[in-house]
């Protein structure tokens, strides 16, 4: 068997996609982007291309070695992002061949579901409380939020209340019996996050997510040290090596993205290397399906897994939903806030490859907002 061509399709509302061909007719699907910068990727995930076609798509391990080091420049988000989905399509490919899912692979099911949690939004307070109790309603048991919108570099008296508000709100919706978990998003300065975090402790959030920028890692150890709250971080981190000064900064919540840190070979490994800081995993996954599908595979071979982030219903998805792109769509239920175990074999989905082919470049690309403080200086959303 070997590889004969690699495809890749940008869908709304911002997603990549990739397709990765056999000779003997298996497919592979992977999830290969950088929000805001999917184009960018989407020529690197072609590039990388030249390594694959031609070649065994079983040497799974051995493609993602060259995919990361036959540069002399290695790393970086848009990289290990068209490395990510590669490995993904790749690992479905496996499966589908040996016709078995992917965690078996992976050593086999620890779990028979998956825990996940819903987006609430968070950058306005008034409809926190209603946003929360319309995903208990739909059997949610965990949520997560922004902690605010933008942020004074040095916050106000009004800009911790209007964070506790929000939290208080979310807190009330959801009774004692179910979680919220908190993300600073990067906005937050060291100093401030170590201010705010006291403030959401009687409220108990399942854990604060990204209190610093991760060009900031070596300061995250200031933040763990201030709370009892668990810290979680990850989304911009792409590597082990990216990893282990937070894990050795007391973090308790580990969220690499399937689509972002080097794929399912990656995140598999650095799973591994939290588990033994006693740290639980938390896949970042507010993308599409492919991305989905590649987080449940190792979330079901993960001891330490915890709980997983999905887009469903997220207030991205404007224009395409995750569901739009799978044939089955029964196969992402929500039942009681979890997932059950894919059966099928790879990544446990079928694509509707008609139409992704028909969705290919019918919108614009995607780029975050940019907003700026009152001085009109930059700042960080």
């Amino acid at each position: 068997m070997k590889i004969t061509r690699v495809e890749t399709f940008a869908v709304p509302p911002r997603w990549l996609l990739c397709r990765v061909e056999t000779d003997d007719g298996v497919v592979g699907w992977g999830e290969p982007v950088v929000e805001g910068r999917a184009a960018t990727v989407r020529t690197a995930v072609h590039e990388l291309a030249e390594l694959l076609v031609g070649r065994d798509p079983l040497r799974v391990e051995d493609h993602w070695q060259l995919m990361t080091k036959a540069s002399f420049y290695r790393g970086g988000p848009v990289l290990s992002s068209a490395v990510a989905g590669l490995d993904q399509a790749l690992w479905d490919i496996a499966g589908k061949h040996l016709g078995v899912p992917v965690h078996v692979m992976l050593g086999g099911p620890v779990r028979d579901r998956v825990r996940a949690y819903s987006w609430v939004g968070g950058d306005e307070p008034g409809d926190v409380g209603e946003s929360v109790a319309a995903q208990v309603e739909a059997g949610f048991t965990a949520v997560k939020m922004n902690a605010s919108g933008r942020m004074n570099r040095l916050a106000t008296v009004r800009d911790i209340d209007l964070m506790v508000r929000r939290a208080a709100a979310a807190r009330a919706a959801l009774g004692d019996d179910r979680d919220f978990a908190v993300d600073f998003h990067g906005r937050f300065t060291t100093a401030n996050a170590r201010q705010a975090i006291p403030h959401l402790a009687p409220l108990r959030p399942l854990f604060v997510e990204e209190p610093v920028l991760p060009e900031h890692t070596h300061l995250l150890g200031e933040v763990t040290r201030s709370t009892t709250v668990p810290v979680a971080t990850g989304e911009r981190l792409f590597s082990r090596a990216d990893f282990l000064p937070a894990l050795q900064a007391g973090i308790a919540v580990a969220q690499p993205d399937l689509s972002h840190a080097g794929g399912i070979s990656e995140v598999r490994r650095i799973a591994s290397l939290a588990e033994v800081y006693d740290v639980q995993l938390a896949p970042h996954c507010p993308l599409g399906p492919v991305s989905l599908a590649a987080s449940l595979q190792v979330a079901f071979a993960t001891p330490n897994f915890l709980i997983q982030e999905q887009s469903i219903g997220i207030h991205y998805n404007k224009g395409a939903e995750v569901l739009d792109y799978l044939a089955d769509p029964e196969v992402f239920a929500f039942r009681d806030g979890h997932i059950d175990r894919p059966t099928a074999p790879g990544l446990g989905i079928e694509v509707d490859e008609a139409r992704v082919r028909a969705a290919d470049g019918s919108a614009p690309d995607w780029r975050g907002p940019v907003w700026r403080h009152d001085d009109g200086s930059f700042a960080e959303w």
